[in-house]
């Protein structure tokens, strides 16, 4: 299944930013990275510790989008 990553506020695409892949907004970190490290066992407080510049709102939102698609 291919989400419409378009549709969700809290991410962004730029072809000149890594590799033009979906980032969490105002960061250089890949929305794959939350779904990876989800999928290895993270917590979400993990998560936000280990990428400082990711917001909880924004990670709530990119996994609302997903239950939402």
């Amino acid at each position: 299944m291919s989400l419409d990553w378009s549709q969700c506020p809290a991410v962004e695409r730029n072809p000149a930013k890594v590799s033009g892949a979906w980032l969490f907004k105002g960061t250089r970190v890949p929305v794959v990275a939350l779904l990876e490290n989800l999928r290895g066992g993270a917590t979400i407080d993990d998560f936000l510790a280990w990428f400082p510049g990711v917001e909880h709102r924004q990670v709530i939102a990119v996994l609302q989008h997903i239950g939402d698609s």
